[in-house]
């Protein structure tokens, strides 16, 4: 599991300090850093949270976020698209992994997402909620529908 966050962290890193082309079409920042709020069926939890869009449409969302006595560590791909006529809305849909560490138990899963993002127009404030659900694919496979998520994030 340790290579598997490694290699996670890293491609985080390298993302967020490459210097590849953005399109000025689709997002209108390139990176967000803020909190994420993920509820639903199950425990709730609060953490950390990153968007990094590596061309206009396409972006990474990164999170860290602690519940109980878990700890989730998650990225995902998310293709972004404005929606016509409402300035810094758009639509994302999503898939990536997801780590459960703690209480005795590593749990893999894969998480599939389809949200709205805002970036206020005149503002460095950026909201976006989505459905999250989760597939488990260890401890037994699960399928758990309910779940979402919030962020607000400082964006730049």
């Amino acid at each position: 599991m340790k290579k598997v966050f490694f290699t996670l962290v890293g491609c985080l890193a390298f993302v967020l300090v490459s210097s590849s082309a953005f399109a000025q079409r689709g997002s209108s920042y390139r990176t967000a850093l803020g909190m994420r709020i993920d509820a639903g069926d199950g425990a709730t939890g609060v953490g950390f949270n990153v968007k990094h869009f590596f061309t206009g449409h396409d972006a990474v969302d990164a999170n860290l976020v602690f519940y109980n006595n878990v700890v989730g560590l998650g990225a995902e791909y998310q293709y972004n698209a404005p929606i016509a006529g409402a300035s810094g809305l758009q639509w994302y849909l999503g898939l990536g992994p997801n780590f459960l560490f703690g209480d005795g138990v590593t749990a893999v899963q894969l998480r599939p997402v389809a949200g709205l993002d805002f970036k206020i127009p005149s503002a460095p404030i950026d909201f976006a909620f989505d459905w999250r659900p989760m597939f488990t694919l260890t401890q037994g496979t699960d399928f758990t529908a309910a779940r979402f998520g919030i962020s607000l994030r400082y964006a730049f």
